[in-house]
């Protein structure tokens, strides 16, 4: 997000607090001219001068947002309170990064932004998909109450380089164990299904729902709609890595949902956008990147 921008000629300030982001991913831009980086927490109140926020901030893969959950709770909705402070202060449009999530384990498939979703409030990953859910609701609080300019995605599974070794998601952790001649490890039986975004596709997105007229909110959901079971993925990366890993089946997380396939129409009526990588050749980027 932050070359994107950087590329396009803005001034970028990157804010971040590390728990899961690593300097070393924005390390070739810190001489940059146009950029500055800040390390703070969302959670607490931020006073800068800005016209435009892409709210990116919480852990999204199981392992790092169930480490802390009051936590992640905390940085959706406390960070969204504060944020839309911010760009109700200085009058700056406001980006959301929402997520699947809020859709819970669907009924249906794919997936439309008119879904309400079927979530469990209580259960373990409650405190990522109810956080969400509930920073969305302050979103368009604040666009009701403030004639707030907000913009909100709900994104989908997304891939690529700069991703942790121990980011702890399907693809990442699929690629690490078959580089390193380890057993894959399948949750589930491996028949449920996701849909994987390539990350340039998706900062594509992002810097398009921005550029969208005032007014149109959102949200919009963003992601490849081509739907693939994880057993799939699996035997893909195997073959992608020439490794001799062998697959093995542990039982499903909690609330784990079953299927992932967002429908993109709005995104492809309202932002002219659809993802053009394919699988094969995002994974082929990102085993290069682990590689290395």
């Amino acid at each position: 997000m932050c070359d994107r921008l950087v590329a396009l000629g803005e001034d970028v300030l990157c804010v971040d607090n590390y728990f899961t982001g690593s300097r070393n991913n924005i390390r070739h831009l810190l001489n940059h001219p146009n950029f500055e980086v800040l390390r703070h927490d969302v959670t607490f109140p931020l006073y800068v001068e800005v016209d435009q926020i892409y709210n990116l901030a919480c852990p999204a893969s199981p392992i790092h947002y169930q480490f802390d959950p009051l936590q992640t709770t905390k940085t959706s909705v406390h960070g969204a309170i504060n944020m839309l402070g911010l760009a109700k202060r200085v009058k700056a449009r406001i980006f959301q990064a929402s997520t699947s999530e809020v859709y819970g384990d669907p009924e249906i498939n794919p997936q439309v932004e008119s879904y309400w979703g079927r979530v469990n409030p209580i259960g373990i990953r409650s405190c990522y998909d109810e956080g969400k859910r509930c920073a969305e609701t302050l979103f368009f609080d604040y666009f009701r109450q403030h004639n707030l300019d907000i913009k909100v995605v709900r994104i989908f599974n997304t891939y690529g380089p700069r991703m942790a070794r121990t980011d702890g998601r399907v693809v990442s952790n699929f690629i690490i164990q078959a580089l390193a001649g380890e057993d894959i490890t399948i949750y589930g039986d491996g028949t449920q299904t996701r849909s994987f975004c390539y990350v340039d596709d998706m900062i594509d997105a992002f810097v398009a729902m921005m550029d969208t007229e005032k007014g149109f909110t959102g949200p919009v959901n963003l992601g490849n709609p081509c739907e693939y079971q994880i057993g799939e993925l699996a035997e893909t990366i195997v073959s992608m890595c020439n490794t001799r890993s062998k697959v093995v089946y542990k039982p499903l997380p909690q609330d784990d949902p079953r299927q992932r396939q967002p429908d993109i129409t709005v995104a492809k009526e309202k932002l002219d956008w659809e993802p053009p990588v394919h699988l094969h050749d995002g994974l082929k980027a990102t085993i290069k990147y682990f590689s290395s």
